[in-house]
């Protein structure tokens, strides 16, 4: 791994690593060991290289929210009346739990966030009375997916 103007360029031994691990973050690091031919300390030891450099930024569990009801996911573009009012709209964003993205984005929105409801009228009830009441929020723009057809990270 060496760093080139803020990037970091990782060789065949760090991608085999990182796609293990995002194949599956809970592959027991000795079985990565043998698959590539390397001990178990010199993985940990670039991994954390990796985590010092920032391209590790952490580990999560998937939560399949539709296992938690969670059937209906939007797109909402947020139209503000000021583009001053974004950190605050964000900040009351930042509390309604539906919420899962939000992006300061170029052309007519100001915002596109992505939320995810039980159902039709869940959404309506957050677009009505909390994403809609937030103010600055002049207008919303909402599209519902239907079906999510790519979930990847960037290839390493």
């Amino acid at each position: 791994m060496k760093v080139v103007n803020e990037q970091i360029e990782i060789d065949g031994i760090d991608k085999e690593i990182l796609r293990a691990l995002m194949q599956d973050a809970r592959t027991p690091i000795l079985s990565i060991a043998r698959t590539i031919g390397i001990s178990g300390a010199a993985i940990h030891q670039r991994l954390r290289k990796l985590e010092d450099a920032k391209l590790i930024v952490g580990s999560k569990f998937i939560i399949n929210p539709k296992v938690l009801g969670y059937k209906t996911m939007a797109f909402i573009g947020v139209y503000l009346d000021k583009a001053m009012r974004n950190p605050s709209a964000v900040k009351e964003l930042e509390q309604i739990p539906e919420v899962m993205e939000s992006h300061y984005t170029t052309g007519n929105w100001s915002l596109l966030i992505k939320i995810l409801c039980k159902d039709n009228e869940h959404l309506m009830h957050i677009l009505n009375h909390k994403i809609q009441a937030i103010k600055g929020v002049s207008r919303t723009e909402t599209f519902i997916s239907l079906n999510q057809q790519i979930d990847r990270q960037i290839e390493v």
